[in-house]
């Protein structure tokens, strides 16, 4: 393990006022964003999009990451520059999603992630295209049954060992447990949710000798369920979350990246606002690792046009502005473009 490397990464993806953005979706998922608003989705217009993100005027002021996904990493701007060089020559870091997607958890329906076998080869590769950092996803649905004891240690053992592979090879993990905002769970089942499976991620990471202070966490907000009949403010959703993060989280892991995870744009900004409003004194940097609230406002303006890559940059843009804000405590809702 090179640490030297890993701490030069960690260093810049912890910065105050910098976050990652999200750019990893699977071809199955952004073909559904883009039919959502009548966008043909084929791998040219879908490297034309990425391309509009990538090439932002200013957007190194705001955001310190990129993740990938396999196919964006092997490709070129319209300058012939590999977009991993690209982000590079702006001082962003390049990051790949390395999981394979969720299978089922054998005799059950619940979701378990994929892609351990030959990691370490394609770790290898990445990093010779430039890539620091990885990412690897595991989901918890909330039911009067899940998630099972089963499923809670079996994702944990998994982000565990992936974040040690990763590690060994000089690339910092991302560690992503998600509790999925489907449902009508309530604001206290959630946390009572996240908090154990925190619990068993943070275990696991110790039992396989992962080294916090080269992680980074991305994990939910604690937030009701979206078909929850008790909303909650951000304050009370601040508060919740952070209660379970100083539960959890040792004080070594230098930043936590949240996860927007169904939360619209505003909302997601606003709940990470609010976190450094609860408390000031927070034992790691908080920011955020978006994809939907950081491009949602962008796609629609682009809409597959060139005419409007401007506009759309212009928009995305002022997304990571104010997400840039909000992760120092000084986003203000006033700033929202109506």
């Amino acid at each position: 393990m090179n640490s030297d490397e890993l701490k030069s990464t960690i260093q810049m993806i912890a910065s105050a006022g910098k976050g990652i953005l999200a750019a990893d979706e699977s071809t199955p998922t952004i073909t559904k964003r883009f039919s959502a608003l009548n966008i043909t989705c084929t791998e040219d217009s879908r490297r034309q999009y990425r391309e509009l993100l990538f090439t932002t005027p200013d957007i190194a002021q705001y955001i310190c990451g990129v993740i990938l996904y396999e196919e964006t990493l092997n490709q070129t701007s319209s300058q012939g520059i590999g977009f991993a060089e690209l982000l590079a020559q702006k001082n962003i870091i390049p990051g790949i999603k390395v999981d394979k997607g969720l299978i089922n958890l054998p005799f059950s329906e619940e979701k378990t992630t994929q892609g351990l076998d030959g990691l370490g080869e394609r770790l290898i590769s990445y990093k010779k295209l430039g890539v620091r950092f990885a990412k690897w996803r595991a989901v918890f649905s909330i039911s009067d049954n899940t998630p099972s004891a089963l499923l809670m240690r079996t994702n944990a053992e998994d982000l565990a060992r992936y974040g040690a592979i990763c590690q060994e090879i000089g690339i910092v993990p991302i560690i992503e447990p998600e509790v999925l905002i489907d449902g009508n769970h309530t604001l206290e089942q959630c946390a009572k949710i996240s908090e154990k499976v925190l619990h068993q991620v943070m275990h696991k990471l110790y039992k396989h000798q992962v080294m916090l202070e080269y992680v980074i966490l991305k994990p939910s907000m604690v937030t009701p369920g979206k078909n929850c009949q008790v909303k909650k403010n951000a304050m009370e959703i601040a508060k919740a979350t952070i209660t379970v993060l100083k539960r959890t989280v040792p004080g070594a892991l230098p930043t936590i990246n949240f996860l927007s995870g169904g939360q619209t744009p505003i909302e997601a900004t606003a709940n990470l606002n609010a976190m450094h409003q609860v408390d000031q004194s927070l034992p790691w940097n908080v920011s955020f690792s978006f994809a939907r609230a950081l491009q949602e406002p962008c796609m629609k303006a682009w809409g597959g046009d060139p005419k409007n890559v401007t506009i759309a940059q212009n928009s995305f843009l002022q997304r990571c502005k104010l997400n840039s804000l909000a992760s120092l405590g000084q986003y203000n809702p006033s700033l929202e473009k109506p």
